[in-house]
């Protein structure tokens, strides 16, 4: 049953969120009320019915038809109880991509279990086309109401718990690259779908390889118009610089129960709050931090007027520059100590994880280069950099 509002203030729509939870979430045990273990499926079912999930969505699709300012106190509600499943309209790609470009079939048929805790993946990048996304020959044969897949993607975060993938794979070779790709939602649990995970430098293993030999899609499961895909890819795109802009590939975080930033605590705990050269640098990096969600209000906005926003590089090239930046700050507030990484010396491996993970964020959704490309051709309105087989079909394409 759908929450209903009577006070639609920021502190009114977050106490109405709070007294939900309250009714219906043990934050004691994690859990639905009513139930000892956390069951996902039927406490994202019940978040997804009560409008939670997507409430700036049509009530005609599972949301509440609020404007994006007031959802934010919803998530507040939800971080203040500890309990999972707000968010979906900004955090779950897949569930986006299908409400902005689906058919209304598709969205029937997928939106309800995608809205209930089924994940998705993003099977975009190959060993070939990283950077030139364009360029993808995971190819898609037409089997009756079928494609087959066969194709090798990879810098894949989320692969084997997903439920789908958001798959671009090429479906007509003979137009030119930009115009022969399909974006199609494809099953991750079926035969023919192998993945690897890929070991990386925090000694995580976030990304995967995965190799898809002879596995198949519905051919109703495309999004948007076959060969069509590129434009669809840039909406899922703009929605994933969204997230990350917003710093989803931080790195390694403390709790902070403190009203103040976590770089300041960092640099009381390090001796290097009094240090006036030092708080000018702390200063310098909290204001990049706020000029950066300013600019992503600017951004989200026109995503909800045109459905995509190129203001999405600007934001995620500059958390990129955030991460990097406050790492080498704490690195220069530890001084020698930046080279010890254990347990006993938290804040350094704190340090040290972050300064890793930060490549992350400079790389996933597009390089940072690829991001400056797109804020020179779509925001300052700069010539196209030139591409010599833009306007070929796709098989004459030398392949390196």
């Amino acid at each position: 049953m759908k929450i209903e509002f009577t006070d639609l203030t920021l502190d009114g729509v977050q106490k109405r969120v709070e007294d939900w939870l309250d009714q219906n979430w043990d934050a004691e045990r994690g859990c639905r009320k009513g139930q000892s273990t956390f069951n996902k499926q039927s406490w994202f079912t019940m978040v997804r019915d009560a409008g939670l999930a997507v409430p700036t969505w049509s009530t005609d699709w599972f949301g509440l038809g609020l404007k994006p300012a007031l959802t934010r106190a919803i998530e507040r509600a939800f971080r203040s109880r500890n309990a999972p499943g707000a968010g979906q309209d900004r955090f779950h790609l897949g569930a986006v991509t299908v409400y902005r470009l689906g058919s209304e079939a598709l969205k029937k048929e997928l939106l309800p279990g995608l809205l209930a805790g089924q994940s998705n993946c993003l099977l975009y990048s190959e060993p070939g086309a990283g950077s030139d996304l364009a360029g993808v020959r995971t190819r898609a044969d037409k089997d009756g109401d079928d494609y087959v897949i066969n194709g090798q993607k990879i810098w894949t975060s989320n692969a084997k718990e997903a439920t789908f993938g958001m798959l671009l794979a090429r479906t007509d070779w003979d137009k030119p690259k930009h115009k022969g790709i399909s974006f199609f939602v494809f099953p991750m649990k079926q035969d023919g779908v192998d993945i690897r995970p890929i070991n990386q430098i925090t000694g995580e293993s976030e990304f995967n390889e995965v190799f898809i030999t002879d596995a198949r899609v519905p051919a109703r499961y495309i999004v948007g118009e076959l060969n069509e895909g590129w434009q669809v890819l840039q909406t899922a795109l703009a929605y994933e610089r969204l997230i990350m802009g917003e710093g989803a590939a931080q790195g390694r975080r403390r709790k902070n129960h403190s009203a103040r930033p976590e770089l300041i605590e960092y640099a009381e705990r390090n001796g290097a709050l009094h240090d006036p050269h030092m708080r000018q640098k702390l200063a310098q990096a909290l204001a990049y931090r706020q000029l950066n969600a300013l600019n992503l209000k600017r951004a989200k906005n026109e995503i909800v007027t045109n459905g995509s926003s190129s203001l999405m590089s600007l934001g995620k090239l500059a958390m990129s520059r955030v991460q990097h930046g406050e790492a080498k700050l704490m690195a220069e507030m530890l001084g020698s100590n930046s080279l010890l990484d254990s347990d006993a010396f938290p804040d350094s491996e704190m340090m040290n994880f972050n300064s890793a993970k930060a490549y992350m964020n400079s790389i996933g959704g597009g390089t940072d280069q690829i991001q400056r490309n797109i804020i020179a051709e779509r925001v300052l309105g700069l010539p196209r950099e030139v591409e010599i087989d833009r306007d070929i079909p796709f098989r004459d394409v030398k392949g390196g």
